[in-house]
């Protein structure tokens, strides 16, 4: 099974910081965000990743290299300066991916959450969304979730999409657009029932904004100290 990393985007709302260093490579306790992401990839057993690359892209791949330090293949899907958006960025993608469902996990999150390689999609589905307890920056949630179903228009018991997840191949091959988002094309599936959900009520936080990124720093600070 493969993975990919989505770490192509500018990270504006971290506001300086990623004028010279994109937001994957933004440190915590030593290690870069990116960095968390891949090893939870390598001890799931995952061994081959696709990251796409684009803002400040060539550091990206100056630090990762190609894995080996992990004991891992990275394999990177370059959009230059032609940022393709999450979707169009799966889409460009497959070629890499191949046929077969792979994990997707944004670049800017932090979990615990453990990924299980021998999770399988439903043939009937053509995705599973990792869902989490809605937090203060998306109080009303993104989906919800019903007998293993998610959901979409939203119900009363909503949930927030983890930005981890595992997709089929299948979910673009309609796809005419190069350009375009992730989030409606899950929001049009899920419509139509065929997205599974599980929720998880571990660990998890997106460092998307400085606030974030210092909580996350001091959280981790005091479980070392701890």
């Amino acid at each position: 099974m493969k993975a990919m990393i989505l770490a192509a985007g500018r990270g504006e709302r971290l506001g300086s910081l990623t004028l010279k260093t994109p937001k994957p490579l933004t440190d915590i306790r030593g290690k870069k965000l990116i960095e968390y992401n891949l090893l939870k990839l390598k001890e799931s057993g995952i061994n081959e990743v696709v990251i796409n690359i684009s803002w400040l892209g060539n550091k990206i791949k100056e630090y990762l290299g190609n894995g080996d330090k992990w004991s891992i293949k990275i394999i990177y899907s370059n959009e230059g300066d032609n940022l393709l958006g999450t979707g169009g960025g799966i889409l460009n993608a497959l070629p890499l991916l191949g046929n077969e469902p792979f994990w997707l996990i944004n670049s800017d999150i932090y979990s615990n959450y453990k990924i299980d390689i021998n999770c399988k999609l439903n043939p009937n589905f053509v995705a599973k969304l990792i869902l989490v307890p809605n937090p203060d920056h998306n109080k009303d949630g993104d989906f919800s979730l019903e007998g293993g179903k998610t959901l979409f228009p939203k119900l009363d018991n909503n949930f927030t999409f983890s930005g981890i997840s595992l997709i089929s191949p299948t979910m673009f091959y309609k796809e005419k657009k190069l350009v375009f988002p992730l989030e409606p094309i899950l929001e049009n599936y899920a419509r139509l029932g065929k997205i599974s959900g599980e929720l998880y009520k571990g660990f998890w936080m997106d460092i998307g904004t400085q606030d974030r990124l210092d909580s996350i720093r001091k959280i981790l600070d005091n479980n070392i100290n701890n």
